[in-house]
């Protein structure tokens, strides 16, 4: 199955975490160990150098963009999977990025907006042309409060026009946000061919269990999930995908639980992502879980002030002990020393 079609049908993929060392160095064994879980996870991709990855990776005194872009391909080559790169900044910076993904054999770009943040409507199609003129284009709607903009319904409905746009990930944590990303892809008549994918980490399942109809015709679904909340229990995360898969197929009957473990999933991510602290340690959350867990050997981050909030750890002990179906720590636990070889 090609990557396009696997894209289609809706996958997993997790925004790839960067594992250091304490001295705040890349700790290749365990990089490398990251996306070995995640494949043998069941995700159907991977994103690197994304938000999760940390923005600071492409700073001249860290310069990490291309090696990771390189190292985490040598473990996606020959996959039958999605990979996906992280592109920002202003059109020159992000054009050279996405010609360095289309070097290391990246399907598509993740295309963060972020940098524009005074440009007009027509100046971001400009910026997106220029990049999906290199490789498909991976649209990114981005919260403000982790530096994203809001993006009108008209950018979406023109955005949706651009022949090498592939996909659309979804993460305003806004429902008329989301909704202006989704009509828009319905009214372009592109909904077969866009795959629209949930970055809300405030309503990952229920976005996957919603089937939204905009009038006779027009209906479109939220086919996966590409989320740093993904980045770490990602086994269950494939298992709530397929399930979500079942019910709107109809293989499965919807009961209320659905709703009880969105709900669950939320307060969750509440904790990992610190939404207390407006997101401040969300970075630092998901490599708690991961320390915790044996993949990383700390929750270091680049900058050495990035950490988790006052009271975070809390939060993240409180949803641990409430949520023991939601880990998937018995099946990291099983296969850890395989992945750290």
């Amino acid at each position: 199955m090609g990557w396009r079609e696997i894209l289609r049908r809706g996958t997993v993929i997790p925004a790839h975490p960067l594992a250091l060392t304490a001295e705040r160095k890349l700790d290749e064994r365990r990089q490398r160990a990251l996306t070995r879980y995640y494949l043998a996870a069941g995700a159907g991709g991977v994103a690197i150098g994304v938000h999760t990855t940390q923005f600071a990776i492409r700073d001249p005194g860290v310069g990490l963009y291309e090696p990771l872009l390189e190292l985490t391909m040598e473990e996606l080559r020959g996959r039958e999977c999605v990979k996906v790169a992280g592109a920002v900044g202003p059109t020159a910076q992000a054009v050279r990025e996405a010609e360095s993904a289309a070097r290391a054999g990246y399907d598509a770009v993740l295309l963060s907006l972020g940098a524009l943040k005074d440009a007009s409507v027509e100046e971001l199609l400009d910026h997106v042309r220029a990049v999906a003129a290199i490789l498909p284009v991976f649209g990114f709607y981005l919260q403000p409060a982790v530096g994203g903009r809001l993006l009108p319904y008209r950018f979406w409905r023109k955005f949706a026009e651009i022949e090498n746009v592939v996909a659309i990930k979804i993460a305003p944590f806004n429902r008329y946000q989301t909704l202006d990303v989704v009509r828009a892809v319905a009214e372009s008549g592109r909904a077969g061919e866009i795959a629209l994918y949930t970055g809300n980490d405030d309503s990952i399942l229920v976005d996957l269990l919603t089937e939204f109809r905009f009038g006779e015709g027009l209906r479109c679904r939220i086919v996966g999930g590409l989320l740093g909340h993904w980045a770490c229990w990602t086994r269950r995360a494939v298992e709530h995908l397929e399930r979500a898969h079942r019910v709107m197929s109809g293989e499965e009957a919807w009961t209320g639980e659905l709703l009880a473990l969105a709900a669950q999933i939320t307060d969750a991510n509440a904790a990992l992502f610190d939404a207390a602290n407006n997101f401040r340690g969300c970075i630092a959350g998901i490599h708690e879980i991961l320390r915790r867990q044996g993949l990383m050997a700390g929750r270091w981050c680049l900058d050495p002030h990035e950490d988790l909030s006052p009271g975070q750890i809390e939060e993240i002990d409180r949803v641990c002990r409430a949520y023991p179906h939601l880990n998937d720590d018995e099946f990291v636990r099983q296969h850890l020393d395989e992945w750290l070889r």
